[in-house]
């Protein structure tokens, strides 16, 4: 029996080992907050009934090792081979040993120790090996656990790097632009960094280094004197986060680009994503919004009645103190309510980024940018890497990549330049999807509804990952019934694929499709997800 207890101490503290690789690489792709490894590894354990059936022979097997420590095996082979697709080393995201993850591991090390050990010294061999099987199969909880600990320490490392970026902005001095928004965040930076470069010099914040950590980084290594703006993407996952951010990175000029669903699972409801947002405008000088938005324009009507200077900006409304109209293959740029500038635009841009280009004009304006000098830059804006660009064609499928792209009103655009561009070509039009996250209660309800509207345009649906399979099967089979009833026949109705990962719905793309035809990648969510 102490034999076999001992195999199966071993086998528990070498699955635990495994799998803390494994939760920890979630942990960092995650932004270290506690309870997302529980709430990851809950969606993985239910992703299928295999997952599920594994995850219960785990529980009773260490459960049942407190008696027959042997048992305690079964526990520790499905820690350290699952969940089957959560790979230990990572396809699109690996896991960077920095020393903030090595304090990590070393906490969750004393805590697996402690737990162990523990049971070791109540129950002896047996109990010790029952502790490593329980703590192989929980690893994910007592991670978690281990960023609650680490947590106040880790804050006050960050709080030296935010004093240090403190002092470097109070040296550099530069106009402060700030951006947030639920999305359109990204894109809009590079609208702003843009205009202004022809006159300023100009310091953007790198793809989403949104938060304190990553603002702070922007400053302290990107920032050097004879820098005049700065331009910062700010985003949060709850109220507090950017009023936190600007008391050390006041923006001058605020802008705001959309309020939707995007992580609605954390904000709740859409009024309290409002609110955070709006904490950015607290001390700006000059407030720019998106008034499109419903709630946007009601935010704007409200700082107005406090006194406060707001540029409204639309793609609709000529009144607007910015406009951008769409009309045809060039953009009309208005401003208060006056034509200044006709812009023609590259055949591949996407039109529906003419409320981000109005705000990008709008924070040009405020800064003394002559609207001459807007005009001739327009032409040239940059796309965002990842956000409907367009790639392809020749002897190939021609690629719409929107894989940066994760809220239905993206989603919804992206559908619309797909079946522009697929009606052109004449051939098949293609959506590969994972599906949209982070919406809370509307996720099953939105991905159900894009899927009905992927379906009755396009000729094939590929679904990758199970995240969200079950509702987008559910959409896409509603709107395959209603265009095989059509009096066109059938053959109408799109194909539904389904496939493990983005690297098979890749390989299903390039053995099917050929000149002529269209694919859209909408979203692609890290493979931390199942």
């Amino acid at each position: 029996m102490s034999v076999l207890a001992a195999v199966a101490l071993a086998a528990g503290l070498a699955a635990t080992g495994l799998a803390s690789v494994r939760w920890l690489r979630v942990a960092q792709r995650e932004h270290y907050l506690a309870g997302a490894v529980t709430r990851f590894a809950s969606r993985w354990w239910r992703c299928d009934a295999a997952h599920a059936v594994a995850l219960l022979a785990a529980l009773a097997g260490a459960s049942a090792a407190v008696v027959t420590p042997g048992a305690g095996l079964v526990s520790a082979v499905v820690a350290a081979s699952g969940p089957r697709g959560l790979t230990l080393r990572g396809r699109t995201g690996k896991l960077v040993w920095t020393a903030r993850l090595r304090r990590l591991a070393a906490v969750l090390a004393l805590l697996v120790s402690a737990a162990v050990g523990g049971a070791g010294a109540v129950a002896g061999l047996g109990g010790s090996a029952a502790a490593a099987a329980l703590s192989a199969i929980l690893t994910p909880t007592l991670l978690d656990a281990a960023l609650a600990i680490v947590a106040p320490y880790e804050a006050r490392v960050l709080r030296r790097f935010v004093s240090s970026a403190r002092r470097r902005l109070e040296l550099v001095r530069p106009t402060i632009v700030g951006i947030t928004g639920s999305y359109g965040k990204t894109t809009t930076k590079g609208y702003v960094a843009h205009l202004l470069a022809g006159r300023y010099t100009v310091v953007r914040s790198p793809r989403s280094f949104n938060n304190q950590a990553g603002l702070a980084r922007t400053v302290n290594e990107l920032l050097v004197p004879g820098t005049d703006v700065l331009v910062a993407e700010m985003g949060a996952y709850g109220p507090g986060e950017i009023a936190a951010l600007c008391e050390w990175l006041p923006p001058k000029v605020a802008v705001i680009t959309a309020i939707g669903p995007v992580h609605l699972e954390r904000f709740k409801s859409l009024r309290r994503t409002l609110a955070a947002k709006a904490e950015i405008t607290t001390r700006a000088d000059t407030v720019v919004v998106n008034v499109d938005d419903d709630l946007l324009a009601e935010l704007a009507r409200q700082l107005e009645g406090e006194g406060r200077r707001v540029l409204r900006c639309s793609a609709r409304d000529e009144q607007a103190d910015v406009c951008v109209l769409v009309t045809g293959p060039s953009w009309s740029v208005r401003v208060a309510g006056c034509q200044c500038a006709e812009v023609a635009f590259p055949g591949d841009r996407e039109p529906g980024s003419a409320t981000n280009v109005a705000c990008a004009v709008g924070v040009a304006l405020a800064l003394g940018v002559p609207l001459q000098e807007i005009a001739q830059r327009l032409p040239n804006l940059p796309v965002a890497e990842s956000r409907l660009q367009v790639a392809g064609g020749g002897e190939g499928p021609v690629v719409l990549d929107d894989t940066f792209n994760a809220n239905p009103a993206g989603a919804a655009l992206a559908l619309r330049r797909l079946t522009e561009i697929g009606r052109r070509l004449g051939g098949r039009m293609v959506v590969v999807t994972p599906g949209m996250v982070e919406l809370g209660p509307i996720q099953a309800r939105e991905n159900a509804a894009f899927a009905r509207s992927a379906a009755a345009v396009a000729t094939d649906l590929v679904i990758v990952g199970a995240t969200n399979r079950r509702a987008l099967l559910a959409g896409a089979r509603s709107a395959q019934a209603g265009r095989g009833e059509r009096a066109d026949g059938p053959s109408a109705a799109p194909a539904i694929v389904t496939v493990p990962n983005r690297e098979a719905a890749v390989a299903w793309v390039r053995a099917a499709l050929t000149a002529g035809d269209v694919v859209l990648y909408e979203n692609d969510l890290p493979d931390h997800y199942p």
